[in-house]
């Protein structure tokens, strides 16, 4: 079972995925894509650490998440965050695409528990430089090809899930 959960920064789409995943047999595998590039990631990335408790494994893992899932067992696995391995893929001139097409073919093939965390970007004004506009669409297709496969799709806003499609 996959389940996409979608928001704006700091809607509660992490803390809802946590909820939803905890709902499933221990443990529970957290797959980290973010980097500590600054001061403000490090302590995003420390508050998300104390807030799960026991039960948790932590993996990082900033590009190579598809080889990760196909690794392991079918242990319930959340993947936080869909737009900072995007972010991780085009700074290390990755061929997207194909990056995108790996990992959605690894989740259609995942036989476990699966929670998927994602920033909606593409709601807001279109950006100025290139770089931005191609993260934007990249992010689109990206999402539109989870979406797709996914059994469960949740919107949230201001903490609220607003359940986008449900095969349950």
């Amino acid at each position: 079972m996959i389940h996409f959960i979608l928001g704006g920064a700091k809607s509660g789409k992490s803390r809802y995925a946590e909820a939803q995943l905890m709902q499933y047999a221990q443990p529970w595998l957290y797959l980290a894509t973010g980097r500590a590039w600054d001061d403000e990631m490090r302590q995003k990335i420390t508050e998300h650490q104390e807030r799960r408790g026991d039960g948790w494994i932590t993996y990082e893992e900033p590009l190579k998440i598809a080889e990760y899932i196909e690794k392991h067992h079918p242990s319930p696995i959340l993947i936080d965050c869909l737009m900072l391995w995007l972010t991780n893929l085009m700074m290390d001139k990755c061929d997207i695409n194909m990056e995108i097409d790996r990992l959605v073919m690894t989740l259609q093939a995942y036989t476990g528990e699966m929670v998927i965390v994602s920033n909606e970007v593409g709601q807001g004004i279109v950006p100025a430089d290139p770089m931005s506009r191609a993260f934007r669409n990249y992010a689109g297709i990206l999402h539109q090809k989870i979406a797709q496969i996914a059994d469960r799709f949740t919107f949230i806003v201001a903490g609220y899930p607003i359940v986008m499609k449900s095969e349950e």
